[in-house]
């Protein structure tokens, strides 16, 4: 993977895509190939899916991460979500709407790289193995 966006898209079971399935519900792609299913509401932030990922994944350095939107056909424009940005605003209603989703799919990444590396092993080891497996399994297609 190029970057630390997120892609959101819906699930097409013929051609693998997979953000959006059930109505209201985000799929965020991780780092090691799994993903997670989040029930949306019209006043649930990208900030209560990150917090959520923090506990399910025991991350303690949540500030190094954020969701990010990849475009499928396009690696390389990924789109940074706001933290405070509602899952059903404008730029992501299509996720609720299905409009357009089978393009784009959520990532949930590493996109505030620490100064110091080993800061972050010391600190938060998963989180240094989640900024690992992203820089070492990158998808230059």
């Amino acid at each position: 993977m190029a970057c630390c966006f997120p892609k959101l898209c819906f699930i097409n079971c013929f051609q693998g895509n997979s953000l959006l399935f059930l109505p209201n519900v985000l799929k965020v792609y991780l780092e090691n190939g799994q993903t997670k299913a989040f029930k949306f509401h019209k006043t649930t932030t990208v900030k209560d899916i990150v917090l959520t990922l923090k506990e399910k994944l025991s991350i303690r350095c949540i500030e190094h991460f954020a969701l990010v939107l990849e475009q499928q056909y396009n690696i390389t424009k990924l789109l940074l979500l706001h933290e405070e940005e509602l899952i059903q605003k404008p730029r992501l209603e299509f996720v609720a709407q299905k409009k357009d989703s089978h393009d784009y799919r959520c990532l949930f990444r590493v996109c505030f790289i620490p100064r110091d590396p080993m800061d972050l092993l010391q600190d938060d080891p998963v989180a240094f193995e989640y900024l690992f497996q992203q820089v070492t399994q990158c998808d230059y297609r």
